[in-house]
């Protein structure tokens, strides 16, 4: 098992994100942006720039914390887009030596009609050309297809032979279950995972509440929220899981929402301290794994 996580939300810059990862004592960081643009959008030369600090600073990419077919791309649009940010990411990863890619399922329509044939033919599309390649695609619980509800998950998995899981643990806390009669109710992480594991390969680590009179997430730091990291780590461990653990903080950086922002220094030290107590939870999933379950699943 190995630590990491995406350090874009500690500073914007490589050399930033590759101090908040050493401070930590960590040797990986999941990408998604360097300067406000995704690696896999960025220019050849700014990508250059970034392979030779993570070199020099001996830092490795575990994920592409890609946009691919992400909450922003509509079903009822071209694949286009998609596509291209696939073909422009497998170079560089290959280049990184970066076997995990995060996806999504493309962006949830209003109405019953969620284009599911449409979505499961992109979907193994994708997941053909990161295979071709020898790149694993990790598909995210956020706000897409996959992450309405478990079913919804399990329904695309088996249309979609080979696609793996990334589980986030708080997404669900902010999210509807959408297989639930309405009016829905929020999902629950471990409900969730419970019914995924099985697929999950890599783990990202969010957790906190949803205050539902100011009708907004509100993000904590791990084990403070609904998000039952604990569990979900604790279980994880006993199941024999050795894959990466990513931390998405969310606290003093939304990443969805970029009107929300915090001075550079409160960001970093925000990271840094969320890592830590990461680290400080997951000995305490160790010590809870190793003693028997008392009839705890």
């Amino acid at each position: 098992m190995y630590m990491t996580g995406f350090a874009d939300e500690a500073a914007g810059d490589i050399g930033g994100q590759i101090r908040a990862t050493k401070e930590l004592g960590w040797t990986n960081i999941e990408a998604r942006n360097v300067d406000g643009k995704n690696l896999h959008d960025i220019s050849d030369a700014a990508f250059d720039a970034v392979c030779e600090a993570l070199r020099t600073a001996g830092i490795r990419i575990n994920c592409f914390g890609s946009a691919i077919a992400n909450w922003g791309k509509k079903i009822d649009e071209p694949f286009d887009a998609s596509l291209a940010e696939a073909r422009r990411a497998i170079p560089r990863m290959q280049r990184l030596g970066t076997k995990l890619i995060r996806i999504m399922s493309f962006a949830v329509r209003n109405g019953e009609d969620q284009m599911e044939a449409e979505r499961f033919r992109r979907l193994r599309e994708l997941q053909r050309i990161f295979s071709d390649a020898g790149l694993t695609p990790v598909h995210e619980n956020c706000m897409n297809y996959g992450g309405m509800s478990a079913a919804h998950t399990l329904r695309m998995l088996e249309n979609v032979p080979g696609l793996k899981l990334v589980f986030d643990t708080g997404n669900p806390i902010f999210t509807d279950d959408r297989d639930q009669p309405k009016p829905w109710p929020r999902q629950s992480a471990w409900s969730f995972y419970e019914r995924v594991r099985d697929h999950v390969v890599y783990i990202h680590i969010k957790d906190g509440h949803w205050d539902a009179a100011a009708g907004k997430s509100v993000f904590s730091f791990p084990g403070e929220g609904d998000g039952d990291v604990r569990r979900i780590v604790t279980d994880l461990l006993r199941r024999g899981y050795d894959g990466g653990i990513s931390i998405e903080p969310h606290m003093a950086v939304v990443y969805h929402d970029p009107k929300l922002t915090t001075p550079e220094a409160v960001r970093y030290a925000n990271y840094v301290e969320y890592g830590r107590r990461m680290l400080t939870l997951l000995d305490e999933a160790r010590a809870a794994a190793a003693a028997p379950k008392n009839g705890i699943s």
